[in-house]
């Protein structure tokens, strides 16, 4: 195995092929890949973040292999290895950007790892402990802040979301199974262990997550049911297939220009409404409305504006179902002004609650109260451990389809770096359920 040829082993389906270092990055597409930072002031940074990384990685259960020969970490020969290639540009990028300087220096090539997912996962069972704690408490003086054209007003959200639901339905088509799912499968017991589940099952739990969902909110014959985020249209098809009445909000065009084609096929187009709208103009009244996976797009300072959009249009006895991607509320807190390299390259203006935020902020905004919840943060482990098995047997689809290796290896690193947060149990998932039945006494 080489660094320009590197394979993921333990796929059922063989060895798996990772993007390889780009021989060439174009500065025009790819300004913060390019070039590492230069200067004094970068050089001075890349010397002290080089230092404190050095200094966790001695701690880590890890093996960060440089090419001097010198291995730091506590790992044995089973365990993660982080393959640096280039190690003084590793070092500018972090100190220069933090976080950020870590997803692009792996964009970059500037370091390698025949298990991504396990480095990073590394990394994110440790994250309290990678920095110091006084340094820590300084991170708002040096860590960047988000743009305020990425502010999620209604002027900015549809251009946020295009920036990554709109790059290619193609694409997107390459990792996800045939009900086009962009979020986690629920797993029945019977379909195996979740670290070795296989990708026949995956369609299976992703139709169950939608049922669970629309099980919980009550949705059958006659029901007026808003979905909030439309994705490529599998839960408004299987709630018309129960009977409902569907109106389903998206701000992508790519995909609502698939959920339309994939409906009007299943022959539901007379009860389904696919509109290209924000959540926040949405008008009428329902029975019950459905979100997946999409209140991490709405932003913390909309959090209250998007429960009291739902609380606005909930009919008397409705109900609320939405699955959401949740942290611990001391790390929401922590970083709910940081700009990360998620917010940069992937979901512009995004953020994750916390179980506690939505209970507060649904409790302090609206009539609504949350009854009901399921963490399932190991499904999504063995949700996106798919996607990225898929998403590498696929690879020359990909770069048929105009994606160069910076992009591929950007893919790669999300996806990863989500599994590690759920692997790790740093991030979950949660299924919750909201009503406004009073408190019983």
């Amino acid at each position: 195995m080489t660094l320009t040829d590197p394979t993921y082993q333990g796929s059922a389906s063989g060895p798996l092929r990772v993007p390889p270092a780009p021989a060439a990055i174009d500065a025009e597409v790819w300004p913060g890949v390019a070039r590492p930072p230069a200067g004094a002031k970068a050089a001075l940074a890349g010397k002290a973040a080089g230092a404190l990384f050095r200094s966790a990685a001695r701690r880590l259960p890890l093996r960060v292999e440089y090419p001097n020969g010198s291995v730091l970490g506590t790992g044995d020969a089973g365990a993660p290895v982080m393959t640096m290639v280039r190690p003084d540009d590793f070092d500018v990028r972090i100190g220069d950007n933090g976080l950020i300087g870590l997803g692009e220096s792996y964009m970059a090539g500037d370091w390698e790892a025949s298990d991504l997912a396990g480095v990073l996962e590394v990394f994110a069972s440790s994250v309290d402990t990678l920095i110091p704690v006084p340094l820590q408490k300084l991170r708002g003086l040096y860590l960047p802040r988000a743009p305020r054209q990425e502010r999620n007003t209604e002027q900015n959200t549809r251009d946020n979301i295009s920036r990554h639901y709109d790059l290619s339905n193609e694409l997107f088509a390459t990792f996800l199974d045939a009900t086009m799912s962009y979020s986690s499968g629920l797993f029945p017991p019977d379909a195996g262990p979740l670290p070795d589940v296989g990708w026949e099952a995956l369609a299976a739990a992703q139709q169950a997550k939608i049922d669970r969902l629309l099980d919980k909110a009550g949705v059958g014959e006659g029901t007026r049911l808003l979905e909030i985020g439309t994705g490529w249209g599998e839960l408004a098809l299987r709630a018309a297939a129960r009977g409902a009445t569907v109106y389903t909000v998206t701000l992508s065009s790519e995909q609502q220009a698939l959920a339309r084609q994939r409906i009007e096929q299943a022959g539901y187009s007379g009860q389904v409404t696919v509109a290209l709208q924000d959540y926040r103009a949405v008008e009428g009244e329902y029975d019950a409305v459905v979100s997946v996976e999409m209140i991490e797009a709405v932003g913390y300072e909309y959090w209250p504006v998007y429960f009291q959009t739902i609380d606005r249009v909930l009919a008397p006895g409705g109900k609320v179902a939405i699955q959401a991607i949740t942290m611990p509320h001391g790390r929401m807190l922590a970083t709910r002004n940081a700009y990360t390299w998620v917010h940069k390259y992937i979901f512009p203006g995004g953020f994750l609650p916390s179980v506690r935020a939505i209970e507060g902020v649904t409790e302090q905004h609206t009539t609504l109260r949350v009854r009901e919840r399921r963490g399932m943060g190991d499904h999504y482990a063995a949700t996106l451990r798919l996607w990225e098995e898929r998403f590498l047997q696929r690879a020359g689809e990909v770069r048929a389809l105009g994606f160069d290796e910076v992009f591929q290896r950007m893919w790669l690193f999300y996806l990863c770096y989500s599994r590690a947060g759920f692997q790790s149990g740093y991030l979950d998932v949660q299924q919750i359920v909201l009503d406004r039945r009073e408190a019983q006494l």
